[in-house]
């Protein structure tokens, strides 16, 4: 499974179905091509389409940070910071939480991706209107100068001393394959970045090099900020992005 989450994936792919460049059914398969099997409430993403919804849009959300959500119940709520994503439509409201899970025996696994919905809020055009990549980017580049200098006074670099920085760069390569024809530049400049942020925090947090406990829980949550930033750009670049896809945004280079 891509280290890009799938909800990136399904935004910009459905998107460019909804505005006429593709059949939605081969979007899904563009989407997630190497899950073996989708499941769930894929019906909603056509009716949303039969209803006239023009952009599917992105959240990723943790417990805590959920300003990216639309409004809804508990439930959605719930569903989605577990998750950690979702995609949703602003126009009628409503939202697809997608869960991941292998099957099948141990040596011959495969990847299921089961999409539930949750009815949400509408969400006002001006919210959508006010996501300028710009600000996105300067905010994001910001944050990580701001916590790679708080990272180097500790001495506890994320790549020091191992083979961490090779294998982000793994990871990151997968993160600009697989997206559709037509996003704006910026935009995308946006997701590249987030996305390489987002999997060297992942990475860093998984392997640890401080020498001390006080070092590694400043060093962990200095990275567990800086994810959640990165995720906010993600999201926020991915949704502007599936707005210039259906016309309702000029693209910006």
């Amino acid at each position: 499974m891509s280290t890009l989450p799938a909800s990136v994936r399904l935004s910009l792919w459905v998107t460019s179905a909804y505005a006429g460049h593709l059949d939605l059914d081969d979007a899904v398969s563009h989407a997630l091509p190497d899950v073996d099997h989708v499941t769930g409430a894929l019906d909603r993403l056509r009716l949303w389409q039969d209803l006239g919804e023009r952009v599917l849009c992105v959240a990723l959300p943790r417990p805590g940070q959920i300003a990216t959500l639309p409004r809804g119940n508990p439930e959605l709520v719930g569903a989605a910071t577990t998750s950690g994503e979702c995609v949703f439509v602003p126009a009628i409201g409503g939202a697809l939480v997608p869960t991941i899970e292998e099957f099948g025996p141990e040596g011959d696994t495969g990847t299921q991706v089961t999409l539930t919905a949750y009815d949400a809020d509408p969400v006002p055009t001006h919210l959508l209107a006010s996501m300028d990549e710009s600000d996105i980017e300067r905010t994001l580049r910001e944050h990580l100068i701001d916590a790679t200098q708080e990272l180097d006074a500790l001495d506890a670099k994320p790549w020091a001393g191992s083979p961490l920085r090779a294998m982000a760069d793994d990871r990151t390569a997968m993160r600009e394959w697989g997206l559709p024809q037509g996003l704006p530049g910026r935009a995308l400049r946006i997701i590249q970045l987030a996305g390489t942020v987002a999997a060297a925090c992942e990475l860093g947090m998984e392997h640890s090099h401080a020498t001390d406990i006080s070092s590694e829980t400043r060093r962990h949550r200095l990275l567990l900020d800086l994810l959640g930033g990165a995720e906010t750009a993600l999201a926020g670049a991915t949704t502007a992005a599936a707005q210039s896809l259906a016309g309702l945004r000029p693209a910006r280079p």
